[in-house]
């Protein structure tokens, strides 16, 4: 569809939701190279930007939501950090920004551990590209009035 409308702006929410869940299930490796080959083909078109974030849904299939204490950040940068790192990588950090899916994942996830965990994941991008990924991005995608 983005190749079909290429003047048509498209954001892919949560990292296009790799499943992990139902025939999904104890089938990471598999899931995540199928999740590669499409996220490749998406990202060639330039009129998708892609929100990083939303991995802590039941249908990831990390199975947080059944510990008894949420992952810390640490945790969460290391499981994330292969999704998070090839869409910057193929996308580009100015089609790419950083996402909560808040409420949502809470049964999962802390609020700060899963921003921290972004802050971990990019702490060695440039100050240009970690401005895309938490601000900039979002600000022209949606179109929204920058303070001054």
């Amino acid at each position: 569809m983005a190749s079909a409308f290429p003047a048509v702006s498209i954001i892919l929410n949560h990292l296009g939701a790799p499943l992990g869940v139902g025939p999904y299930a104890g089938k990471r490796a598999e899931v995540f190279e199928a999740w590669r080959e499409g996220i490749l083909r998406v990202a060639a078109c330039p009129n998708v930007v892609v929100k990083l974030g939303g991995l802590g849904s039941e249908r990831s299939g990390f199975d947080w939501h059944e510990r008894a204490a949420q992952p810390s950040s640490t945790e969460l940068a290391a499981a994330l950090k292969p999704y998070i790192e090839l869409c910057i990588e193929k996308f580009g950090a100015d089609r790419c920004m950083f996402e909560s899916n808040f409420p949502v994942e809470k049964r999962a996830n802390s609020y700060v551990a899963v921003w921290n965990a972004f802050k971990r994941i990019t702490a060695n991008y440039s100050e240009s590209e970690r401005a895309a990924l938490f601000h900039d991005t979002a600000t022209r995608m949606y179109r929204l009035k920058a303070k001054k």
